[in-house]
């Protein structure tokens, strides 16, 4: 009885994490969506790879961030620093959308930082991204951006 019962409950949970896992059970991205989650990808790529002259067409000239320290950066600073980055390397998961009207929207991802042993301002591994995209004539850009770190109870 004990094993029958053990086997129902095992049945069961495969069938919640198989349901779940359900590509057909999640919403297809817009191409507005797809293209503003590859905005949002591509800042940290500018990062990494120092693309300086990439980020001043990405950001707002009124652009600001909360950095994960609680920092109010200024476009300006993340101009400089972007040249001296010590992005390793980085990766982007769990993005959504949301749009405000047709010339706003934010996204919003969990990301995970990889930066170079011994870096003393280590940025926390894990954290969570807002970015508030606006529309400027045909192009999007980024004005704001926070960054908060995850917890590991998150």
């Amino acid at each position: 009885m004990k094993r029958h019962l053990v086997c129902w409950l095992f049945l069961i949970s495969s069938a919640f994490v198989l349901s779940a896992q359900n590509p057909a059970s999640h919403k297809a991205l817009t191409p507005l969506e797809q293209a503003l989650i590859d905005n949002s990808r591509a800042f940290p790529e500018a990062l990494k790879t120092k693309n300086v002259a990439s980020l001043k067409q990405m950001l707002a000239d009124d652009f600001f961030a909360v950095g994960s320290e609680g920092g109010l950066h200024q476009r300006s600073e993340i101009l400089d620093w972007a040249a001296e980055s010590g992005l390793k390397d980085y990766a982007v998961y769990n993005a959504t959308v949301a749009e405000l009207e047709d010339d706003t929207a934010i996204v919003t991802y969990n990301f995970i930082v990889s930066m170079p042993e011994g870096d003393t301002d280590l940025a926390p591994r894990y954290q969570r991204v807002s970015d508030l995209w606006i529309k400027s004539g045909e192009q999007w850009k980024l004005k704001f951006q926070q960054a908060t770190p995850l917890r590991a109870i998150d």
